[in-house]
């Protein structure tokens, strides 16, 4: 790479091509080095992906109240699903439990999905 980008003209397609590699090519020789660092970002596209479609799909609806409450509930899903509990199982058991913890004047946040978890 490094002998022929001498030889090329810089606004050939390989010429663009090796300075492009050039200009990335420390952070690329890192992630070479260390075989934990990923290059690509799949995980994390793969993760807001649904957020996402959500937020297209949600784009002209008439009643921002609805709008709300889903954002509430995808959130809601997504946090059942990093914290690894069945969202089905975490629904029931929150929805059936809040009427008490409001008349306990208990915190809700306690039935939160992450929390659930280390129960």
């Amino acid at each position: 790479m490094k002998e022929n980008y001498g030889k090329l003209l810089p606004k050939s397609r390989m010429g663009k091509a090796i300075a492009c590699i050039c200009s990335i090519w420390p952070k690329m020789y890192t992630c070479l080095e260390n075989d934990r660092l990923m290059i690509e970002n799949n995980i994390a596209e793969n993760a807001i992906r649904p957020l996402v479609t959500s937020r297209k799909n949600f784009l002209f609806c008439v009643n921002h109240e609805a709008i709300e409450n889903m954002g509430v509930i995808c959130s809601l899903l997504s946090s059942c699903r990093e914290s690894d509990v069945n969202p089905r199982e975490w629904f029931n058991d929150a929805i059936e439990k809040m009427l008490y913890y409001k008349e306990a004047d208990k915190d809700v946040r306690e039935l939160l999905p992450d929390l659930r978890k280390k129960e």
